[in-house]
């Protein structure tokens, strides 16, 4: 299917309106699955052309997102990457837990970015970022559409790794620790693996093990538990 190439337009306009002269891309993976760390990449791309071919990780054949992402990693700037395990979704929330790896992936670049273009309509990073949102943006910008690939490759491949012993009746090579017919069936029959995010209402499902689910508290109830402040310290 067709599709437009991404461009340098956002982040031409970042630097028109902001002054900003490093602006770094960021898109994340693993955000509906059921196991694995949800992982963000950040990439610096600069102004440069960008290689072939180069769109959302989700409209590539796995052959060629590999190649791909293989070739961005030598193309781009400057990339890093962070994760947020499942115990830290749990714990934290998918929202909270998102910016945990960002900031994670932002700060393991070798400079800090003046701006950054995040994929989607939901600004998770908030201050002190400077943040420009853009729906779709993983197909339009080069910077997250590198990204993208990137993450999308180092996870799956991540998750690839899990597949074997204890493991292999997940299908973790396959479904990269999303839902499918495989990994519900092994989780009928076996239960949740130390991967999985064990506040997710898949549980719910699951009689055997719904006694395994673990409730987040809410953040008021959280920051009264801890004697603390309301919110996350990252």
């Amino acid at each position: 299917m067709p599709y437009e190439p991404p461009t340098h337009t956002v982040e031409r306009s970042l630097r028109a309106t902001s002054g900003a002269k490093i602006v770094a891309g960021v898109d994340e993976v693993g955000r509906g699955a059921w196991a694995g760390p949800v992982t963000v990449c950040a990439a610096v791309t600069g102004l440069r052309r960008a290689p072939e071919g180069l769109t959302d990780s989700k409209l590539l054949t796995p052959r060629r997102r590999t190649a791909l992402a293989a070739e961005l990693e030598r193309w781009v700037t400057a990339y890093a990457l962070g994760d947020a395990s499942p115990q830290e979704i749990d714990e934290l929330g998918m929202t909270a837990a998102l910016r945990l790896a960002a900031v994670r992936a932002l700060e393991g670049l070798p400079v800090r970015p003046d701006a950054v273009i995040l994929d989607g309509k939901h600004d998770y990073l908030g201050s002190p970022w400077q943040v420009r949102t853009v729906i779709k943006g993983d197909q339009s910008c080069i910077a997250v559409a590198a990204a993208s690939v990137i993450a999308k490759v180092r996870r799956d491949t991540l998750m690839a790794e899990l597949d074997g012993g204890a493991y292999a009746a997940y299908g973790f090579d396959a479904n990269a620790g999303y839902p499918s017919p495989v990994h519900k069936a092994a989780l009928e029959e076996l239960g949740p693996t130390p991967h999985h995010r064990l506040s997710w209402s898949y549980l719910d499902a699951l009689p055997r093990w719904r006694h395994l689910k673990k409730v987040r508290l809410s953040a008021e109830a959280a920051a009264l538990e801890s004697g603390g402040q309301l919110g996350f310290d990252f």
